[in-house]
């Protein structure tokens, strides 16, 4: 048993968002490593389907919550729910999210108030939700950003706007709860292999839509997934996960410059598109 797997054993752990995707591998991992698994999400079924494959490799049944994280209500039910079947809480993971995309002129105010309803308030909620049990337990909380709460693109401004609120909250809110024990690591992946890209701006599932991404860039999802569960059991303060996303990260704070270039070239490209394809051309 490695040092990760000896920090989740027997540690009771909540994960939101965990019907797919990263949450999902979150699960697995996490139940391989002897945690007591709660797993919440919209889409129980999947969850089940989870919980299943879970409990036929031998491990601990998880439970299982259906979980809206822009209700409240459903982030309170999960945490009992959880301290019902185990007893405690002493992770949590607030993994639930998506990604709102297109140009400024093509969105509303209310796709960035969904935007932040999922992605930000749904971790506040989550946080707030766990934060008593957590303090007991002297706890960790884990936190999923994204390098686009670094390095904002052209084209993903509500994204990236939710992703770097994400990133102020962990910032400021890590040096209040380490008062009272509680670690929380931030978690800020590059591209993964999960299903976000499949979400479309409505918040809603396509499961045969084509990822845009080149395969080359995108890391499995289960060695990312690995990598963020050794970070939480080593109490870092963030995780910067794949290679190129240590890279954006690095330019962003020592050549800014240069991915404001970048992001004019990308922009004015797609400005270009759409004017031929407007045409006819």
């Amino acid at each position: 048993m490695n040092n990760t797997q000896a920090f989740f054993r027997d540690k009771a752990v909540l994960v939101t968002g965990a019907s797919s995707g990263i949450g999902e591998e979150l699960g697995w991992q996490l139940a391989q490593a002897g945690a007591k698994l709660t797993l919440a999400a919209r889409r129980t079924e999947l969850l089940d389907h989870l919980a299943q494959r879970i409990a036929g490799a031998g491990r601990l049944t998880p439970v299982v919550v259906r979980c809206d994280v822009t209700y409240d209500r459903d982030l309170q039910n999960a945490v009992a729910e959880s301290v019902q079947q185990w007893g405690k809480l002493d992770v949590v993971i607030a993994n639930a999210g998506f990604g709102v995309v297109g140009a400024l002129k093509n969105l509303s105010l209310e796709d960035y108030r969904r935007q932040f309803e999922t992605n930000v308030f749904g971790v506040l909620r989550t946080i707030y939700a766990a934060l008593p049990e957590i303090e007991k337990t002297k706890g960790n909380i884990a936190i999923i950003g994204s390098v686009s709460g670094w390095a904002a693109s052209p084209g993903a401004s509500p994204y990236a706007m939710s992703k770097f609120a994400v990133r102020a909250l962990a910032n400021s809110i890590t040096p209040e709860l380490r008062l009272s024990g509680v670690n929380v690591t931030l978690i800020s992946p590059g591209f993964v292999a999960s299903n976000i890209r499949r979400v479309d701006n409505q918040g809603k599932f396509h499961p045969g839509a084509k990822d845009q991404i080149s395969s080359w860039l995108v890391m499995p999802t289960e060695k990312a997934v690995r990598q963020m569960l050794r970070a939480v059991a080593r109490g870092k303060r963030e995780a910067i996960i794949t290679g190129h996303g240590k890279i954006f990260v690095a330019l962003e704070r020592f050549m800014p410059w240069l991915l404001r270039a970048v992001g004019r070239k990308v922009a004015a490209g797609r400005g270009s598109y759409r004017a031929e394809a407007k045409s006819g051309n």
